[in-house]
């Protein structure tokens, strides 16, 4: 660890816990690598954040990340005593582990001359660039990010957008961007929301907006763009839902504010999406803080990367009102999250009409195909983002009266998510997490995303 943030290291078994200095007179920060991550409580935005207790709008009191820690410290026990994690830590089957190969050397780790490393995400790339970051974001374009101090270099690639840090009035009109920037550090330097306070399951956000720290500035598709000039927004975070409404980025380049389409929902890998956090690492000049967060994540599933699947099934979806399912695409991330939990995700049969040849990551299929490829499956996951959430097997019943004679329904296998699934792309890997555990029976009543229905 080089610069000004070094901190100081404890190495305990197979952790390393860095703690960085004091912010602000509040720790700001503590990274953690390994197979056995130990959490401290630093503290964001001045209010406690990984351990505190807080009321999400679901009414339940929890305390997530000292849970998960938990769950991920048993199912790591677990599958190294059964010999699963004595294979090669530098292999991935996933595509590569950086907190794998940095775990017993980060002398490099956080250096703020060195480019953020992807070993997930392909839908962007980082690289120097005259002492700035060049991000090329693909079908979107690049962005010159120029950090606090530096002049702008004398040329600039063709076509790129320059963005001088600090920017301090964002509007993020990409709803699962918010988490993201969130974990990465940088929500104090976000100004607009495009979604209200009550609409936040993100808490962070939600209390930033219901303090006056960040402000509702209007949807995607129709931003109050008066309210966005006044107050110096100077960069808008949009998803690819805004060439829905092409006119509407039209006109905030045109007033000078600058667009950043982000494509994290199209990365295919789950910790793809998670590790966009890097990106807005580098907007916010938080690249440490946002490559701790990310390797942490990571190696809490790391074991079960390493691991056999079981050869369980499991499928996903949700039933719209007349009866239609609407699922994930086969080979998408909620397929990738399932087998990474040790699962094989039941709707991999499907075929993918020429109509869902897109990059929408859902389709909907009749209740027949469904059937065909669902009926005899072991667990099924009813997502509650696009349908809402139901309390009961009779409520899924309800939607569909064929559902009844599903395996899963009769063994009585059937969970639904948090209503924060959809915002909350940092519990990427406790769904993981949650998923090993009903498949193999360790405590799949407790779980982090979801909820078991009777």
């Amino acid at each position: 660890m080089t610069g000004s943030r070094q901190g100081s290291q404890k190495s305990i078994g197979a952790s390393h816990i860095t703690c960085f200095p004091m912010r602000g007179g509040r720790m700001e920060r503590v990274g953690v690598i390994g197979i056995f991550p130990r959490t401290c409580f630093p503290m964001r935005g001045g209010r406690p954040s990984n351990g505190s207790i807080r009321t999400g709008k679901s009414g339940r009191i929890i305390m997530k990340i000292v849970k998960r820690r938990l769950v991920s410290c048993i199912i790591a026990s677990v599958l190294l005593l059964s010999g699963c994690g004595k294979a090669d830590a530098g292999s991935n089957a996933g595509g590569g582990s950086h907190a794998a190969a940095t775990a017993g050397s980060d002398s490099n780790a956080g250096a703020g001359t060195e480019v953020p490393e992807l070993s997930y995400a392909t839908m962007f790339s980082v690289s120097d660039y005259e002492g700035c970051r060049l991000v090329d974001i693909r079908d979107e374009g690049q962005f010159l990010v120029v950090p606090e101090g530096k002049e702008v270099p004398e040329s600039v690639p063709e076509g790129a957008v320059v963005l001088k840090q600090p920017l301090r009035h964002v509007y993020v009109a990409s709803t699962p961007a918010m988490d993201l920037i969130d974990a990465a550090g940088g929500l104090g330097q976000v100004a607009f929301s495009c979604l209200k306070a009550e609409d936040w399951y993100v808490d962070d956000a939600k209390e930033a907006m219901e303090s006056g720290a960040i402000t509702y500035a209007g949807k995607y598709s129709k931003p109050d763009y008066e309210m966005l000039l006044s107050g110096g927004c100077d960069l808008a975070i949009e998803n690819t839902m805004i060439y829905h409404s092409p006119q509407v980025k039209e006109k905030l380049e045109e007033l000078g504010i600058p667009v950043l389409v982000e494509r994290s929902s199209y990365e295919d890998d789950p910790l793809g999406r998670l590790e966009w956090m890097k990106l807005y690492g580098i907007l916010f000049g938080e690249e440490e803080a946002a490559d701790a967060f990310f390797q942490e994540e990571e190696a809490r599933v790391q074991p079960l990367l390493l691991a056999q699947s079981t050869g369980r099934t499991v499928a996903f979806f949700s039933v719209t009102s007349g009866g239609a399912v609407t699922v994930h695409k086969p080979g998408g991330y909620i397929a990738k999250m399932i087998e990474y939990g040790g699962g094989v995700y039941a709707l991999n049969g499907l075929a993918i009409s020429s109509e869902d040849q897109n990059a929408l990551s859902t389709m909907h299929v009749q209740m027949e195909d469904f059937y065909r490829e669902a009926k005899d499956c072991d667990v099924l996951i009813y997502n509650s983002a696009i349908e809402g959430q139901i309390g009961s097997i009779s409520d899924l019943i309800a939607r569909n009266s064929v559902l009844a004679d599903f395996a899963a329904v009769k063994s009585g296998q059937v969970y639904c998510t948090d209503a924060d699934f959809f915002q909350c792309v940092t519990s990427s890997c406790d769904f993981i997490l949650d998923v090993n555990r009903i498949l193999t029976g360790d405590s799949p009543d407790n779980l982090l995303t979801m909820e078991k229905l009777s």
